[in-house]
């Protein structure tokens, strides 16, 4: 957490800085534990200063600030980042503060709670070296692809569905939620699914990111995830088994949500509607 559905939505939140000029980069004042800064705060804050925000993407989990110089600044979130547009949850945990000119936002901020996000300057060489070392971005990756890069490995589908090397996007809440859905236990080795079952699981992974990005991802009960404007996602409402454990299964209605450990990961999951073939 942040899953692909939440770092798509700071994403969507912050395309308002587009075009805007980074004026300065500044590391404000925190006594919690540092984040990583790569290359060194000094050579970062030179290689921000002055330059345009061309564009805002995204690669897997992570948010990418592409710059007019070709440079890329990556964000990634990991487990309790924020891109803000607004003011932050707590003031003691703001990491970077980018100060803008000529566009309405005036700095966009990065907090993050646990210190365990990483802020990133490539060139365009480093950045495809980046890109390649991560699979398809789970929003688009066809059934074909996904089964090519899973489907002979023997390692529960659940684990495989988490390696950013073979897909990148899904994490923990939207592996259990989309393998609810396609109707596959999570601890069925991917080479035991069915070349249909592949179909069906590509296609439920695009509807479930699809469908939670809509809602602005979710916000758990700890309240860490915010969208860029320091709003609640609304999609942990529409989650049929994710931290439903004993509660009954929204898809069939009539099984008992069970929880499991895999790969030191909660997996929550339906006995009656997701059996092991």
């Amino acid at each position: 957490m942040p899953e692909l559905p939440e770092v798509e939505t700071m994403r969507r939140g912050i395309l308002p800085i587009v075009g805007a000029t980074i004026e300065a980069a500044e590391r404000p004042r925190c006594a919690r534990k540092p984040i990583a800064f790569t290359p060194g705060w000094r050579a970062l804050r030179g290689k921000l200063s002055g330059r345009q925000i061309a564009k805002a993407d995204r690669l897997g989990k992570r948010l990418v600030l592409v710059l007019d110089d070709g440079g890329r600044l990556v964000i990634e979130p990991r487990m309790t980042g924020l891109l803000l547009l607004a003011d932050p949850p707590t003031p003691d945990h703001l990491r970077l503060r980018l100060r803008l000119s000529g566009r309405a936002p005036q700095e966009l901020l990065f907090w993050d709670r646990r210190g365990l996000g990483t802020v990133s300057w490539f060139d365009p060489a480093g950045y495809a070296e980046l890109e390649a070392r991560l699979g398809p971005d789970a929003l688009t990756v066809s059934s074909a692809a996904l089964r090519e890069r899973l489907g002979a490995r023997k390692r529960p589908i659940k684990v495989a569905l988490l390696d950013q090397a073979l897909v990148a996007g899904v994490g923990n809440i939207y592996a259990a939620e989309l393998l609810n859905r396609a109707k596959v236990h999570p601890e069925r080795g991917c080479d035991s699914l069915s070349p249909r079952e592949w179909t069906r699981v590509a296609a439920v992974m695009r509807e479930v990111l699809e469908e939670a990005v809509r809602y602005e991802g979710s916000t758990l009960g700890d309240g860490t995830y915010r969208t860029a404007l320091n709003q609640d996602g609304s999609y942990q409402s529409k989650h049929r088994v994710y931290g439903r454990e004993g509660e009954r299964c929204r898809s069939c209605e009539r099984g008992t949500v069970a929880r499991i450990v895999q790969a030191q990961r909660a997996t929550f999951f339906c006995p009656r509607c997701q059996r092991v073939r």
